[in-house]
């Protein structure tokens, strides 16, 4: 009787599993039928503004240029295609479009794809892109050898066991792998099993409030300081391949940092007791907590060679970026391209090409390096200043003081940010209409148009509302340890605190320091 038993829960268990595997299959055909639907509509779009009259104002490229714009937008978007994807299509598109069109020196000539490959692909050979790319194998590094693993564990170590103690810890373990690991989702994905063996080894389940907590503010801390380090994220490069390209003058690491880091750190002070507001933990203090952090990290045994060797190349290369101007000339893309040279270097090195080729996002440098060339392309068409144009001479935009320009233009930045998954191509698409904008202003320095243009990049890396707003976000998300209505708990407060702190920076300590 047992056996039968037995069987008939074998059969009810396949059963089960054959419904689900039905449920999951016919999901997946939904969303790739949705995705074939979105590529339609961006060819579509596309299409539609190319049979448009060409407006007043606006160049032939220009106006083909918009119609790539409007295509690019639709897929990053909706997200029919994978971002490498979307950046193969966007340059073919370029290339062919400008190609076979007017020249922008000679209206009479034809470009010729030749001369318009050089333009679309003028992303790729910019230092801004390089020094993503050399920045994405530092990540990498930090990865293969589990010394961010270990910088988190450490952390976590010293704070205790009581819960707002590990709050604090979370967010410490955000603010320094900042510095050392050039990639949000790398550093949120680096402390997210971290917190799930906490959360377990207390006894707790996945989806507790403690679990949302934790795994909320490891998110959010992560856009926190995108904004406050340079190298932090890769959209901040794009900012300034577009300010180099348009002023012809960058932004140092160490001056992006007096800059931004003061914002940054208050914002996590304000992080910390936002959470505790909107998603308290069920207990005050976890039994044996701090025992089972450093049992992890007793596991992970003394520091290996390669971690020695890392964190020295890493220490080494925080000083340089952050002397970069004062005690030296070496520019950020040389120094990190110097450490990378020594990171695969045999027996001075941290790992092997294989090791690395394999741990490398190589579809966020083409993505980047695709955004650079369509931002670029904007701004040597006149498009971008077309569209700033359109965007904001309706509001009259350039009668507005410089304080009244960043509330109005960060407003619409946290609009468009809505329907943005990627930073990085949120700035590709917007920061370029900013530079015009603050191009057509008249009585200002050259100091202070660059300093509008930093502040929307810093409201670029505003992920704080939902899930799909950042990548980093979907990294903590899919743990299951928290819903988007719990996300947007934290978000809300925390885009309004920020806006506002944007705003009170802006009219003070930006303009004390010489932002402004």
């Amino acid at each position: 009787m047992s056996s039968i038993s037995a069987k008939l829960k074998g059969f009810q268990s396949m059963d089960s599993h054959k419904k689900s595997s039905t449920k999951s299959e016919s999901a997946d055909k939904k969303k790739q039928k949705l995705k074939a639907i979105f590529l339609l509509v961006a060819f579509l779009a596309l299409i539609v503004i190319l049979m448009l009259p060409t407006p007043e104002g606006l160049s032939v490229a220009g106006h083909r240029t918009l119609a790539v714009l409007a295509f690019a937008v639709i897929l990053w978007v909706t997200e029919a295609v994978s971002y490498p994807v979307s950046a193969a299509l966007i340059t073919v598109l370029l290339t062919l479009l400008l190609g076979f069109g007017p020249s922008l020196e000679d209206p009479t000539q034809i470009m010729g794809t030749k001369t318009a490959l050089t333009m679309s692909l003028s992303g790729f050979s910019n230092s801004a892109a390089i020094l993503v790319a050399a920045a994405l194998f530092l990540a990498a590094a930090m990865q293969a050898t589990k010394l961010d693993k270990r910088i988190a564990l450490t952390i976590l170590s010293k704070v205790g066991s009581q819960t707002k103690s590990i709050l604090i810890g979370a967010i410490l373990v955000g603010v320094v792998l900042a510095f050392f690991v050039p990639s949000t989702t790398a550093r949120v994905g680096a402390i997210v099993p971290i917190i799930l063996g906490m959360v377990a080894a207390f006894g707790l389940e996945k989806n507790s409030r403690l679990a949302a907590l934790l795994m909320i503010t490891s998110a959010q801390i992560g856009s926190i300081w995108n904004i406050g380090v340079k190298t932090a994220a890769a959209q901040n490069m794009v900012a300034i391949g577009f300010i180099e390209e348009a002023f012809g003058k960058s932004v140092t690491w160490g001056q992006w940092f007096l800059y931004a880091a003061p914002w940054s750190i208050a914002m996590s002070v304000l992080l910390y007791f936002v959470m505790l507001k909107v998603i308290p933990p069920e207990m005050d203090s976890i039994p044996n907590g701090n025992e089972m952090v450093r049992k992890q990290l007793d596991e992970l045994g003394k520091m290996t060679k390669p971690q020695i060797r890392l964190t020295i190349i890493s220490v080494t290369l925080l000083f340089l970026w952050a002397t970069e101007g004062t005690l030296h000339d070496i520019d950020t893309t040389t120094s990190t391209l110097l450490a990378v040279a020594i990171m695969l270097t045999p027996k001075i090195g941290v790992f092997s090409w294989k090791e690395a080729e394999s741990n490398i996002p190589w579809g966020t440098i083409i993505l980047f390096a695709a955004g650079i060339s369509l931002g670029t392309v904007l701004l040597k068409t006149q498009a971008a200043n077309w569209m700033s144009s359109a965007m904001f001479s309706s509001i009259g935009i350039s009668t507005l003081s410089v304080l009244g320009i960043i509330a109005a233009v960060a407003a619409f930045n946290f609009l468009i940010h809505l329907g943005f998954a990627s930073a990085t191509s949120l700035a590709s698409a917007f920061i370029p209409v900013v530079i015009s904008l603050t191009q057509g202003l008249e009585g200002y320095s050259v100091a202070t148009l660059i300093g509008i243009v930093l502040i929307q990049q810093f409201v670029v890396s505003f992920g704080f509302l939902l899930p799909v707003n950042a990548p980093q976000n979907m990294v903590a998300y899919g743990t299951g340890a928290f819903t988007t209505k719990d996300f947007l708990k934290s978000g809300v407060p925390l885009t309004i605190i920020g806006y506002l702190l944007i705003l009170l920076f802006a009219a003070t300590y930006w303009k004390w320091v010489g932002l402004l």
